[in-house]
């Protein structure tokens, strides 16, 4: 049996996760610089103990109906190839240890979603987690425009 811990957490009421391999840390959202001319889920920038990074918010990325930030917005910072994002999720619930054989291939369409976003989905009794691609979610363009904003930044 092939174990894998996952980072658990909500968007738009459901569940889903990412290896905790890709977490950095888990933070509260902090105040976001804007940077001009970037895709509408592409939040801005943030100072996280010296290190500017990059703010995507999940929801809006998966095209989920906007939602205003509460006491239990986290922002998962994560390691996606050579690049470091702050993702912004509705809440953080645990970090979780599944069977990695027991993870199905993800439908067509998942809440909306495309499976190409989807590692798959992983079910245990009555629950339903849904593996995030983080990769696939910043697609090469998207990924370009984030260094640029974080550029932008830097006055680069």
């Amino acid at each position: 049996m092939a174990e894998q811990q996952i980072v658990v957490f909500s968007l738009a009421g459901e569940k889903y996760g990412v290896p905790v391999a890709q977490v950095e840390s888990i933070e509260r959202v902090m105040e976001i610089t804007r940077v001009p001319r970037t895709l509408p889920f592409i939040k801005g920038v943030v100072n996280l103990r010296g290190q500017v990074v990059p703010v995507i918010d999940l929801r809006e990325r998966f095209q989920f109906e906007a939602a205003e930030y509460t006491e239990d917005t986290r922002m998962v910072v994560v390691r996606v190839d050579d690049m470091v994002v702050g993702v912004v999720v509705d809440s953080v619930h645990d970090v979780r240890t599944i069977d990695s054989d027991a993870v199905e291939e993800p439908p067509s369409m998942v809440g909306g979603m495309h499976a190409a976003y989807l590692n798959g989905v992983y079910r245990s009794g009555e629950d339903l987690l849904v593996l995030v691609n983080l990769p696939k979610v910043l697609s090469e363009a998207e990924a370009k425009q984030l260094q640029e904003a974080e550029l932008a930044v830097h006055g680069e």
